[in-house]
């Protein structure tokens, strides 16, 4: 696999590690109040939809057709950013950091959320680039998933370096010479009618500029 990513463009390295190098550089700061939409935004995927979110026990919660829901804030570039989610049986989901607000599904980088989905692209992938299939977490489950983004050299070329860790297991670190999103929002994805996602403790830790 990694001959192939490296082909692409990609590195990955180190799949499997245990949860160590973090940055610790700050606090994290909460995007949810736990009680509210409050700042978020839902963009349809079609605008005549059934698409809904709403604050149900606590939690963000997608249901009905294809849509977005964008953080207050935009224009993140270094960052670690952690959720709590939940996501049914047969559901499907992501979580997008570096995002351009539009009603697409293609809008930047995309953590995949998926326990048992038929697409076999599970929770931990970093969509149409990192591709887990082991199903890693049982839907119907809350879990945790942090990604780590930085954009620092790499062998001469300023590239993103990104870190995914699932319940604290470090999963892989990819370095993306393609330069997928430069900075952007964060975001969560309504997949389909069979969907039901939830989401709570978002949380964000912005970074220095690396060089």
């Amino acid at each position: 696999m990694n001959r192939l990513l490296r082909n692409l463009g990609l590195v990955v390295v180190g799949l499997s590690l245990t949860a160590t190098a973090r940055a610790d550089d700050g606090d994290y700061v909460s995007l949810f109040d736990g009680k509210t939409m409050s700042g978020w935004e839902m963009l349809k995927l079609n605008p005549n939809s059934n698409s809904k979110w709403e604050v149900v026990d606590g939690a963000l919660t997608g249901t009905g057709e294809p849509s977005m829901l964008f953080s207050p804030k935009g224009e993140y570039q270094n960052f670690r950013f952690r959720a709590e989610i939940k996501i049914n049986d047969g559901g499907n989901s992501g979580m997008y950091f570096r995002a351009d607000k539009k009603n697409s599904f293609t809008v930047g980088y995309e953590c995949q959320i998926n326990s048992t989905h038929r697409d076999p692209i599970k929770t931990g992938s970093i969509y149409t680039i990192v591709h887990v299939y082991k199903q890693l977490v049982p839907p119907d489950t809350w879990f945790t998933q942090e990604v780590e983004c930085v954009t620092k050299n790499y062998r001469g070329k300023v590239v993103p370096h990104i870190k995914v860790w699932v319940n604290g297991e470090l999963l892989y670190e990819l370095i993306d010479h393609s330069n997928t999103a430069a900075s952007g929002y964060f975001a969560f994805q309504q997949h389909d009618p069979g969907s039901k996602v939830q989401i709570r403790k978002v949380e964000v830790m912005e970074l220095p500029a690396t060089k």
